[in-house]
């Protein structure tokens, strides 16, 4: 991993979101007590799959329940959509647009952890009125908490930061094409040669949002734009001076539904990425 520099005057306290102490805080105890102590340890009967290659762990279903309880305590006003909870009952994303929602992803790459690899993460988000105003996203293997608050930056343990592109002689970009299609997938590639080097994908939207911003990766493209893998890591690329978009160019709305999301580490590098595969029909 990149080493990143504080970025000017260092009043990160001042910036950050009211909130964030308490779920910082929240989010670690979760990580310690539920999430790390089911690492590399799960029997075969605590995992399943929710649909081919989507899978749950009984350490997902405790870390939501858990964030539930406490976020509850923190803003009570606000409702609760867990990616466990809209997978039990795809009612529960109804309104994202209204009123204040915690977004909560209680363990992002789950894949990976099943198999005990890295990476993967735990993910909050506040929107309020379908707009995310603030975000988390910590990786307990590394202890690393990045948080964004809108308006007010992105920050990395506590240190605020801008993304920086890789300086490779061409984009770094992670393709996920693991929704689409054959067919799809086959166009998109060959429309990126020469134009982007295409490296390997993490699986965990929690570390690809960091690698953009860290100068590791300087494009990500994502079919799947669920509002719990994305409504974090989109604020913090955006707040670190990054560009988040459709393919058309039009804002990442937590409520619409829709499919197909470009980020970049400026928006000298987004615009270009999107020339390149405004030609490929991805929606």
């Amino acid at each position: 991993m990149r080493a990143f520099s504080p970025v000017g005057p260092d009043h990160s306290a001042r910036l950050m979101h009211a909130l964030s102490p308490a779920v910082e805080a929240l989010i670690r105890d979760v990580a310690e007590m539920i999430v790390l102590p089911r690492y590399r340890t799960l029997a075969a009967h605590q995992i399943e799959e929710k649909s081919p290659g989507d899978y749950v762990t009984i350490a997902d279903k405790e870390s939501e329940l858990a964030l539930n309880a406490g976020l509850a305590e923190i803003l009570s006003t606000a409702r609760m959509v867990g990616e466990e909870a809209a997978a039990a009952d795809p009612a529960v994303l109804d309104g994202l647009d209204k009123g204040a929602v915690w977004i909560i992803d209680p363990i992002d790459g789950t894949g990976n952890f099943a198999a005990g690899q890295p990476h993967f993460a735990i993910m909050i988000a506040l929107a309020q009125d379908g707009v995310v105003q603030a975000g988390w996203i910590y990786d307990p293997l590394r202890q690393r908490m990045c948080h964004a608050v809108a308006g007010g930056g992105a920050f990395i343990d506590g240190a605020r930061v801008a993304a920086i592109p890789s300086g490779a002689p061409l984009p770094i970009a992670a393709i996920a094409t693991r929704f689409m299609e054959a067919g799809e997938r086959e166009a998109l590639i060959a429309r990126l040669e020469g134009h982007v080097a295409i490296t390997d994908i993490p699986n965990c939207a929690g570390e690809q949002y960091p690698r953009i911003v860290l100068g590791e990766n300087d494009v990500a493209l994502f079919k799947r734009t669920l509002p719990w893998d994305h409504a974090a890591g989109a604020l913090f690329l955006a707040e670190a001076g990054g560009k988040v978009a459709r393919l058309d160019g039009s804002p990442y709305r937590i409520w619409d539904g829709g499919t197909g999301l470009l980020g970049a580490s400026s928006a000298k590098i987004w615009d270009a990425a999107a020339a390149t595969l405004s030609l490929t029909h991805i929606s």
